[in-house]
């Protein structure tokens, strides 16, 4: 998909360039650059000859692999074995993408499929949030992540659906259009009538407000006034109260991932599969990934996490491109992304997180 070229990355939240980039000459930066992007396109080592070659012969290979030597003793370049060429070191992918990165916009059809994906209707606030990760996952071939919050919108309307005895369904629908369902245990025996007293009771109180604003206030009127409804009523809306706040237990957020199988379409070899399969373990070491990405709650905009560089991530060799999302109150939630390969196509996947995330602020507020 074509995307036009934009030369302002910190437009996005990044950070401006690395110290090193300044100690930088024009043929260093060239040579630098090329190793870089040639990487990222073919995950392979860059010797001094294809360089040579792709700089139309005015370097020569002697004088390329000295430049090369230069910027290894730098510690921006690597040689895997004695004899192969370079590839970039996590520090020198970070002054790339700090320094010469140029950040593509999406296409129109990119922008139309993550709209749509994202559209509320019809649909539980999660059930936008997997599909956002999903769309996410497809067009950057990564594994997409999200940090998903409880449900923060004012309040439209809440009704009880008796399923069976002792069990209903609460539907809680904000003013914005998502869709909460939440089963929860009730008293056996309540008929109809005394479900829609309950929900009747909540909807005069907590319309027009979220959850966390209502729920005490709602709760010291049920102490106070508890002649006003019977004691099965009472434990239905106290039921469906400790469901939506989650019960006062533990994390009111939840980590979802999708996609992991993308990543192993791009395995060269056993070295690779190695660094894919320590990836799934750290996805599924859900602890570790909730930290990490509560650490992009106190920045602003896209960010980006290059191998071990972050002690939260630690893993060599994969990178996670990500953004915080706000409320109507312009509090960061949740944060979504991907994570891959430390070659990613961060021109092409910067603009993309950075979309998804203010399509899902757009919807929040």
């Amino acid at each position: 998909m074509n995307m036009a070229k934009s030369s302002r990355p910190d437009s996005l939240g990044l950070s401006g360039s690395s110290p090193a980039l300044a100690e930088l000459n024009e043929r260093s930066r060239e040579v630098f650059r090329h190793i870089v992007e040639t990487y990222v396109e073919t995950g392979e080592p860059v010797g001094s000859r294809t360089l040579s070659r792709k700089l139309g012969q005015h370097l020569s290979p002697a004088t390329i692999r000295n430049v090369m030597a230069d910027l290894q003793d730098a510690g921006l370049l690597y040689a895997p074995h004695t004899s192969a060429g370079r590839l970039p070191t996590d520090l020198g992918l970070r002054m790339f993408v700090n320094g010469f990165l140029e950040v593509g916009r999406l296409s129109t059809e990119e922008q139309q499929r993550i709209d749509v994906q994202c559209s509320a209707s019809g649909k539980s606030f999660g059930q936008v949030l997997e599909q956002a990760t999903q769309i996410l996952a497809g067009l950057s071939h990564c594994a997409g992540l999200v940090l998903a919050p409880k449900t923060e919108g004012a309040l439209k309307h809440v009704e009880f659906v008796n399923l069976s005895p002792g069990r209903a369904l609460v539907v809680m629908v904000t003013e914005n259009g998502l869709v909460e369902n939440r089963v929860v245990e009730i008293p056996t025996g309540l008929t109809t009538s005394e479900l829609v007293r309950a929900s009747n009771y909540l909807n005069a109180r907590l319309r027009g407000r979220t959850l966390g604003e209502a729920r005490a206030d709602v709760l010291t009127e049920l102490e106070v006034n508890r002649a006003e409804l019977d004691a099965l009523t009472q434990k239905v809306v106290e039921a469906g109260l400790a469901s939506w706040a989650g019960g006062g237990q533990g994390d009111d957020r939840y980590l979802i991932i999708r996609g992991q199988s993308k990543l192993l379409g791009d395995v060269n070899g056993l070295e690779d599969l190695e660094r894919i399969r320590l990836l799934f373990e750290t996805l599924e070491a859900k602890e570790t990934m909730v930290k990490l990405l509560d650490a992009t709650q106190g920045g602003d905009g896209v960010q980006i996490f290059i191998g071990a560089e972050n002690e939260l991530f630690g893993l060599g060799g994969c990178s996670m491109i990500i953004s915080p999302y706000a409320n109507a109150k312009q509090q960061i939630v949740g944060a979504i992304g991907v994570i891959g390969p430390t070659r990613l196509n961060y021109a092409r996947i910067i603009p993309m997180v950075d979309y998804t995330a203010k399509v899902i602020t757009r919807l929040i507020a």
